[in-house]
């Protein structure tokens, strides 16, 4: 990422104005300011477009080529706080790195509209005296139960609190036994903060102090690296200490946020108060009012999903990024970003420090600390004197399961043991549903999608076959519906579903609980369920990658991974280490309290080095090979790639705009243009889709490279073409 930029001109604007809308669409467009409006860069105003009026930010002065007396007036100036310079670049910035609009950047920043306006007041629920004769039924008791300590609630909140209809709570506030209380929300940074640092070991103080150190001392990045159960978040709450101790604003970014019930519990043990999140759970009107705060200066800490990051910060003093190596992190849909990097880059221009914390980093930013980069601190050993899981292969070749059976023997005298131990276990298959093809044995047909190149995938539970793709969804069918043969239906391969119901006939006295996103909707079910395992209600635990999200529950001893081959599938370059880092995950939920943990992980790979690594205790010297091999290969971080989707309904405009960048593909020593071929996924949504993947030296400016090429490429109607900078899926 090129760090180099020049804020715009913060003079008042008085003439022209160019005005930059959360549209794709090339730039800012220019409008006159009438008579007695006095406009600043950052500003949000209305004003007109085309038949419509719409609302944009001043991102500058107006670039003088159309004729003053044709411009169109601005309509209104809205009364919000403008947005900060530093935000303004930050968008201008992620726009040139992925080679994206800068409205569709500028949209993700105004994903709350209505937040322009000033806010509303809120009204809230207290308990009040009783009035004599007020008759109490159930319902009643509950409400009035839920306010006894002098809470006070929004409706809907105390509704579901008190598990009561809305009506109830009217009724008590016609009765006077509730007192209502309206208060305009304001951007307070203090909300109660009274933080108590836990103990920390030697290891963790000295890391603690390191970070602690870099808050307020300008811009900074360091990798916090530490074994599964180290205690990292324990050594990053020192730093947000430090920051709010400092008046600063926080944000931590965690790949499931709404899934993180444990660190939420965790935050608000250490400083007395929840901090503010950010999230696709959070309702709409809390969304709104966060937005609307932040924006005014507070609140002081934001824990939130990757789109916090585009939150009108006014103040950051520090930015964490936990679990850094997910995934999730990605965002694939609209501008493709990385979260991790993009927090990089919003530190470099806020001027504040930045912690990435894992367990496992990925190679980018392993290679970042080589080259110095970033700044490094190390936690190598469990909190309190845990002990790593011992991790062993169970080589299906040699101990397979029964037939039509997805447990080998050895595991299935594992869990037994454990579970007469009075410990718990997991087991891991990163498959949702019950199996994920259908096929009939008379006639061959498989259940596929119609409108992408996938199977449906059956989810037994719900009753329907699935498409994990577009979303597609149909009844479970009876019989064949090409030769109609009833009972010839057959489920192939397993899923989390079909795993429980195995597991439930081996163990068939144990409590299973399954954790997938078709079973665990939302922050609620998910905080339920891990309660639930917490209080050891739950002896099997069944899921998918979302297990892996940092969980700690002290009496799990065994973690099964169901099948460790299933990352090796496709042509990702990245599947080792993808396989590396979802396997030490899941396997660091084993032993993290005082009895030992045990990892077992089945497959018929057992030869693959990833595995042997793992299995021997050897990952370094698996990860100095994987990083020889990248750097020989010319692979990311060692070099550049970055991928063109060309897509749209008609097949034969799609090849014909691939003929089209074919011919004018940039010939460039040290960029080499693979392709056009089929994407993994030729057809998504409807849409036939071909891949070209741009490869180069490090040291290629590929953005230049690709803009250069798209503009000497002309594209029928109809077509689209997505870049995507730094590719994490190849599908």
């Amino acid at each position: 990422m090129n760090l180099n930029s020049s804020p715009p001109d913060e003079t008042t604007l008085t003439e022209r104005i160019s005005v930059l809308l959360p549209l794709p669409l090339t730039g800012a467009y220019d409008y006159a300011v009438p008579p007695g409006m006095t406009l600043s860069p950052g500003d949000f105003v209305t004003v007109p477009l085309g038949p419509r009026e719409r609302t944009g930010v001043v991102w500058g002065a107006g670039d003088g080529d159309i004729a003053a007396g044709r411009l169109k007036p601005v309509v209104d100036l809205l009364p919000a706080p403008p947005l900060s310079d530093e935000h303004r670049r930050f968008i201008d910035r992620v726009a040139a790195y992925t080679v994206s609009p800068p409205g569709a950047v500028l949209r993700m920043a105004m994903s709350v509209p209505e937040a322009l306006q000033p806010p509303r007041a809120v009204t809230y629920f207290s308990g009040a005296p009783l009035p004599q004769g007020l008759k109490l039924t159930d319902a009643r008791k509950r409400v009035l139960a839920a306010v006894a300590d002098g809470s006070r609630f929004q409706a809907a909140d105390l509704a579901r609190k008190a598990g009561v209809s809305s009506a109830v709570i009217k009724g008590l506030v016609v009765a006077g036994a509730l007192r209502r209380e309206d208060v305009t929300p304001t951007g307070s940074r203090d909300p109660g903060f009274a933080y108590t640092s836990a103990e920390l070991s030697p290891d963790q103080a000295s890391a603690a102090g390191v970070l602690r150190d870099h808050v307020g001392a300008g811009y900074s990045t360091t990798l916090l690296e530490g074994v599964t159960g180290s205690g990292k978040t324990e050594v990053y709450f020192d730093a947000i200490a430090a920051a709010l101790d400092a008046g600063r604003q926080c944000l931590v970014l965690l790949p499931e946020i709404a899934l993180s019930a444990q660190w939420l519990n965790r935050f608000e043990d250490r400083f007395g108060v929840a901090p503010a999140c950010w999230h696709s759970d959070v309702r709409r009107p809390e969304k709104r009012q966060l937005w609307r705060q932040v924006a005014e200066g507070g609140p002081a800490v934001v824990v939130g999903a990757r789109s916090a990051l585009f939150l009108p910060f006014q103040d950051l003093g520090l930015i964490v990024v936990d679990e850094e190596h997910d995934g999730s992190f990605k965002q694939e849909d609209g501008v493709s970003y990385h979260a991790r990097d993009m927090a990089v880059l919003r530190g470099h221009l806020a001027g504040c420090p930045v912690v990435l914390a894992s367990a496992t980093p990925s190679l980018e930013t392993q290679a970042n600390v080589e080259a110095g980069r970033y700044g490094h601190v190390m936690l190598p050993d469990r909190h309190a004197g845990a002990a790593m899981p011992k991790i062993a292969l169970v080589d299906l070749r040699r101990d397979p399961p029964p037939p039509q059976h997805w447990l080998s023997p050895v595991v299935q005298a594992g869990i037994a043991r454990a579970l007469d131990a009075g410990d718990q276990v997991m087991l891991f298959l990163n498959r949702r549903g019950y199996a994920p093809l259908t096929l009939c044995r008379t006639c061959g047909h498989r259940y596929g999608c119609p409108q992408c190149s996938a199977w449906l995938v059956d989810h037994r539970l719900a009753g329907r076959i699935v498409c994990h793709h577009c979303g597609h969804a149909e009844p479970r069918p009876r019989r064949c519906q090409v030769c109609d043969d009833e009972d010839a239906l057959v489920a192939c391969g397993p899923g989390v579903e079909r795993l429980a119901e195995e597991v439930q006939t081996l163990f068939p006295d144990a409590e299973l609980a399954l954790m997938t996103s078709d079973t665990v909707r939302g922050a609620d079910a998910a905080a339920a369920l891990v309660g639930r395992v917490e209080a050891q209600e739950v002896d099997i635990l069944i899921g998918t990658q979302m297990m892996a999200k940092g969980h700690h529950f002290p009496q799990l001893t065994l973690v099964v991974v169901v099948d460790a081959d299933l990352g090796f599938a496709g042509a990702d370059p990245r599947a080792a280490e993808r396989t590396w880092q979802m396997l030490s995950q899941v396997g660091g939920r084993a032993g993290r309290g005082e009895r030992p943990g045990h990892v077992l992980l089945q497959t018929y790979l057992a030869e693959q080095p990833v595995l042997k690594a793992l299995a021997e205790g050897n990952v370094d010297a698996f990860l100095d090979g994987e990083l020889e091999a990248r750097s020989i290969q010319g692979l990311p971080p060692f070099g550049r790639l970055a991928s063109l989707i060309v897509s749209g309904r008609d097949q034969a405009r799609v090849q014909a705009a691939c003929r089209n960048l074919l011919r004018t593909a940039p010939r460039l020593t040290d960029v080499s243009i693979l392709g056009p071929a089929p994407a993994v996924m030729a057809i998504l949504r409807g849409h036939h889709r071909q891949r070209f993947l741009v490869k180069a030296a490090r040291e290629v400016n590929v953005q230049a490279v690709i803009t250069d090429w798209l503009g000497a490429a002309k594209s029928p109607s109809g077509v689209t073409i997505k870049v995507d900078i730094d590719p994490l899926s190849f599908y």
